[in-house]
């Protein structure tokens, strides 16, 4: 205790200072500037403890052992939570996947599982999502993946999701686009994309078995809605009958203020005829993912020991109280009155254009609003629910409220996600909310 009396404000100052190192890092050198806005917290935090570590230099000595008491209450009570949520998270999920299907679950990464098919079958890719763009300069911004090619998702069921992507890039069987008549268009972020489920357990797969007829799912994840709306303009089919406009509450609203500073998908804004004829680019959006993957394959592998399921791994993980900033995440959808009034306003004129793209296609438009995982965890309330749902009501766009007609029924809606952890639907949630869309809007 006395060593920790008379070194506590340079212990601080060196420990902030770190944590300010290591932030800088990850923000500016990692991620190359462009996840910027996720670190501004750490940013804060960060001169908060710089300047908290100066001034401790001019307290008494027996504040300071006030605040050692504190300090090492306070990281002891904050470390055996992150190591009740570990054990949680991570062991009983998967000894509950061994007990159900007698897998092991797969802890490889993203990198493994890539590297690992890339020897059974050269051409398999990666999904490289239209949001990777946001910020370079390309002459081109794709608004898919690359094109027929069987496709490395995302794990949260013990298994990677993988599919065939269509002509396009999309994840659609290839002679959807065939069809004479298409009964359902799906367009929104990952969970329209399918997340971390295989065929026939994604939205679009189910709404093609119920229906028997056509449809095509042009989802992809990390889409926000003005990347959505271009992707509507660039693939929109004469021949569609219905638009579903998947919305989900946990980002949909957020992810316009990224999206609204793109030089090129303002265009699709401010000139309706604006077009990058992407149908006809397919080649160059293949080369341009392609070196994109390449791209963060090197980074990965810098990255290799603090990206796999080993013991070191979860143990760096557990410093750096993964699953506590994962809860944290969990309410980021939460802003400012201003900020939200705003994004409603930048919303509500693409959803305007999105309904007159419908109206010339003389294609029915729907609105199928998606709830997250923390409305049923944490009782958590989203401030642009009702907001959304009145702007709908005004522009007489048909709202499909998910929350109220599938989520809001079930006992526990947590059951409806993976191992009721924070995540995109499961097998089970996917399906329920395809035939309730299907109930409600089918001929």
């Amino acid at each position: 205790m006395n060593f920790l009396k008379k070194n506590f404000s340079l212990i601080l100052l060196i420990i902030s200072n770190l944590f300010l190192f290591y932030t800088i890092y990850r923000s500016e050198f990692f991620w190359d500037g462009n996840n910027r806005k996720f670190y501004y917290i750490y940013y804060l935090i960060s001169f908060t403890l710089i300047f908290f570590s100066i001034i401790s230099f001019y307290i008494s000595q027996k504040i300071k052992e006030y605040l050692i008491i504190i300090f090492i209450g306070s990281f002891t009570s904050i470390y055996l939570f992150e190591g009740y949520l570990t054990f949680n998270n991570h062991y009983l999920k998967e000894k509950t996947y061994c007990n159900k299907t007698g897998n092991k679950w797969d802890r490889r990464t993203l990198l493994q599982i890539y590297e690992d098919k890339k020897i059974q079958n050269n051409e398999i890719v990666v999904t490289v999502s239209p949001d990777s763009y946001l910020k370079k300069s390309n002459l081109i911004f794709p608004l898919s993946g690359i094109s027929n090619s069987e496709t490395i998702n995302c794990n949260e069921n013990g298994y990677y999701s993988i599919y065939k992507s269509d002509r396009f890039g999309f994840n659609n069987p290839d002679a959807e686009w065939d069809k004479k008549d298409v009964e359902y268009l799906l367009i929104g972020d990952s969970f329209a994309h399918g997340a971390c489920v295989n065929r026939p357990n994604d939205i679009g797969s189910v709404l093609r078995i119920l229906s028997k007829k056509a449809v095509l799912n042009l989802g992809y994840g990390g889409n926000g809605p003005l990347i959505e709306y271009a992707t509507l303009r660039e693939y929109l089919k004469k021949n569609v009958k219905k638009i579903l406009w998947i919305y989900y509450e946990g980002n949909d609203l957020e992810n316009i203020q990224n999206e609204k500073d793109n030089i090129i998908l303002k265009n699709y804004l401010t000139d309706p005829t604006f077009t990058q004829n992407l149908r006809l680019r397919q080649k160059k959006i293949d080369n341009q993912a392609t070196n994109y993957i390449i791209e963060r394959q090197n980074d990965a592998r810098r990255d290799m020991n603090r990206n796999n399921e080993t013991f070191i791994f979860i143990f760096f993980k557990f410093i750096k109280l993964y699953n506590i900033r994962n809860l944290n995440f969990s309410f980021q959808s939460y802003t400012e009155k201003s900020k939200l009034s705003d994004q409603i306003s930048e919303f509500q004129k693409i959803i305007k254009s999105v309904k007159n793209l419908a109206i010339e296609n003389n294609s029915e438009l729907y609105f199928v609003y998606l709830p997250a995982w923390s409305r049923y965890k944490y009782a958590y309330e989203y401030n642009d629910y009702h907001l959304i749902k009145e702007m709908l009501d005004k522009l007489e766009i048909p709202f499909i409220d998910i929350h109220e007609q599938v989520f809001n029924k079930e006992q526990n809606p947590l059951k409806l996600f993976p191992f009721e952890l924070m995540g995109h639907y499961n097998i089970d949630g996917y399906k329920k909310v395809s035939e309730k869309i299907y109930q409600l809007i089918k001929d």
